[in-house]
């Protein structure tokens, strides 16, 4: 689920529950008062840093804030401003090649046209003048377009996909009637029959609670612009309502106080709409048993070893996320324009594989094994699936990129939970139980630090999630030129990988393990500081998220911190 509808989601029962008490008419019998929304409540004081101010009564992020790093102030960042500081006096030695695997990039977007990688032995001629399969690859490849030019812009959850031909096997099957040779598949069967309905259902009733809320704004807005006479009603016309010493009519006063509550808990009438257009698409294509987008690819689907399908289109027809990644790595630092990206001088090159839906295994395979082919030093990969039925090709590619020294980056995930116990694919755990050295799994902070440190819809794991880095509020490139402030693990992955092709830039001589080690020692120590823990149940209203060292989230129980890493690069540099 995309970070910003788990959080709405998060906030929709305790949202309808006090629209329903606003709702109640005059004389009524008072409801018992909503639950305090998850992640608002002070958190305790521990020995070493004083009790936290609970989000909602923040002053909020600057723009740029994972930049920074000024805790006092409450940017709690990367701290890339000081690194460039430390690398004034030096120059880069290299240009390093980031690859972003992801939904696509606005490749004329005005801080991003001028760090594109372009592939130096190809032309746009409809030929393919380098040889390597791929006609026309000038900034990367799209796995998931057609030779037609088409594209998959949907596809479904890879349960979806795995419960679809068990089901046409086994529904309306008992355990007895299951023949022995089939006793494995049939478990399996129920296992996802249980998973895929429950997910499925989540879905359905989400729908139907965000439809509900959009009803409730729409009429809410449609009286106040009946009583103020106006087309459009401003939050600074409902402030001014709010704060009336003028008696309001009761209809008044329960549409200003409902939308005040939206507003208190950072949900705005587009995020309503956009919540209810993301679950539409999880109910039609997401969960449809009967859709298939793949013919319009035209590959050999069984055949998890093709290579050459796709077209050269990486834009795609739906770039938002991709474009928001890439901007994060590299947006042009040199060009006075928008926002400045961690990394400089660095080419993103553009792999488009991520629908909307689950990505499939066999294309990120094939963008990573495109990646190293094709010269790049770092993979972003903000991306992620519960499922991977070909997992022993994607390891693969893994092992492919972990020998040929590229670093590949990874967005831990958006749902709240302890990856040591449930998995995010792709995983750095290959199938006969080692793992990649050049694997990083990032998980989310918040800029506001202290208690909340961890970003509430951050998944964690002490073994599995290396390190966190700055996912929430962070402004970034999006199509048709346009800036847009995102939050996931999906934007924290690409400041990690910023920071890396940094560090690569100016000492080249470094390994993918070099890197990571740098990173990951060098992060601002904090595994004693007392955080509230993200908490799938208190996000959806259901509990208290309990309160736990933040070292206990991770590998190394540290935030990111780019000086510092170009400090310890400078060291091991003087060093050799």
């Amino acid at each position: 689920m995309p970070c910003r509808l788990a959080r709405l989601a998060g906030l929709l029962l305790l949202t309808l529950f006090a629209v329903d008490a606003l709702a109640q008419p005059a004389g009524a019998p008072t409801p018992p008062a909503a639950p305090t929304p998850p992640g608002t409540e002070a958190a305790p004081t521990d020995t070493t840093y004083a009790e936290a101010t609970p989000a909602d009564e923040l002053p909020g992020p600057a723009s740029g804030w994972h930049l920074d790093y000024n805790p006092d102030l409450g940017s709690w960042g990367a701290n890339v401003i000081a690194a460039y500081a430390l690398l004034a006096d030096r120059t880069p030695q290299d240009t390093v090649i980031v690859a972003v695997i992801d939904s696509g990039v606005d490749i004329d977007h005005e801080d991003l046209r001028g760090v594109l990688w372009t592939n130096p032995d190809e032309q746009r001629n409809g030929t393919d003048d380098d040889g390597n399969g791929y006609v026309d690859d000038l900034h990367g490849w799209n796995f998931i377009g057609g030779p037609d030019s088409a594209h998959v812009e949907f596809d479904t959850y890879e349960v979806t996909r795995l419960y679809a031909p068990l089901r046409e096997r086994f529904e309306g099957t008992t355990a007895s009637g299951v023949a022995p040779e089939d006793s494995v598949d049939f478990a399996r069967y129920l296992e996802l029959r249980v998973a895929y309905e429950t997910d499925a259902m989540e879905a359905r009733q989400l729908y139907a609670q965000v439809q509900q809320i959009q009803g409730v704004v729409e009429q809410s807005m449609g009286v106040l612009k009946k009583y103020l006479g106006t087309d459009a009603v401003t939050p600074e016309d409902r402030a001014e309502l709010a704060k009336s010493a003028m008696p309001l009519p009761a209809d008044v006063q329960q549409a200003v106080g409902i939308l005040a509550y939206l507003d208190d808990n950072g949900i705005s009438a587009e995020d309503v709409l956009e919540a209810g257009k993301q679950l539409r698409s999880q109910i039609d294509y997401g969960y449809n048993l009967d859709f298939d987008p793949r013919p319009i690819v035209g590959d050999d689907y069984s055949d998890p070893n093709e290579r050459t399908y796709g077209n050269a289109d990486v834009y795609g027809p739906a770039a938002d996320h991709g474009t928001h990644v890439a901007g994060i790595i590299a947006a042009d630092r040199s060009n006075e324009l928008g926002i400045a990206g961690v990394a400089a001088p660095v080419q993103i090159m553009v792999l488009r594989t991520v629908p909307d839906g689950d990505e499939r295994d066999k294309d990120v395979a094939n963008a990573i094994r495109y990646a190293v082919d094709n010269g790049a030093r770092v993979v972003n990969m903000s991306f992620g699936k519960s499922y991977s039925p070909q997992k022993e090709v994607v390891d693969a590619a893994v092992l492919y990129a972990e020998e040929q020294g590229v670093l590949l980056v990874h967005a831990a995930g958006n749902s709240a939970e302890d990856l040591d116990v449930t998995p995010n694919f792709p995983t750095r755990r290959y199938l006969d139980g080692t793992e990649a050295t050049n694997w990083l799994e990032v998980g989310a902070s918040s800029w506001a630090g202290e208690a909340l440190l961890p970003a509430d819809f951050s998944n964690y794991g002490q073994t599995t999630v290396d390190l966190f880095a700055p996912g929430v509020a962070i402004n970034s490139t999006m199509p048709e030129g346009t800036y847009e402030e995102s939050d996931g693990t999906s934007m924290a992955a690409p400041v990690v990988a910023g920071a890396a092709a940094l560090l690569l830039a100016y000492f080249p001589d470094l390994t993918a393990q070099d890197v990571r080690a740098i990173l990951m020692d060098s992060a601002t120590d904090y595994a004693d500081l007392v955080v509230t823990r993200p908490d799938g149940s208190a996000m959806a209203g259901m509990g208290v998220a309990p309160q736990v060292p933040f070292g206990t989230l991770s590998v190394s129980g540290g935030l990111l911190n780019v000086a510092a890493a170009v400090e310890a690069a400078i060291a091991l540099a003087e060093a050799r």
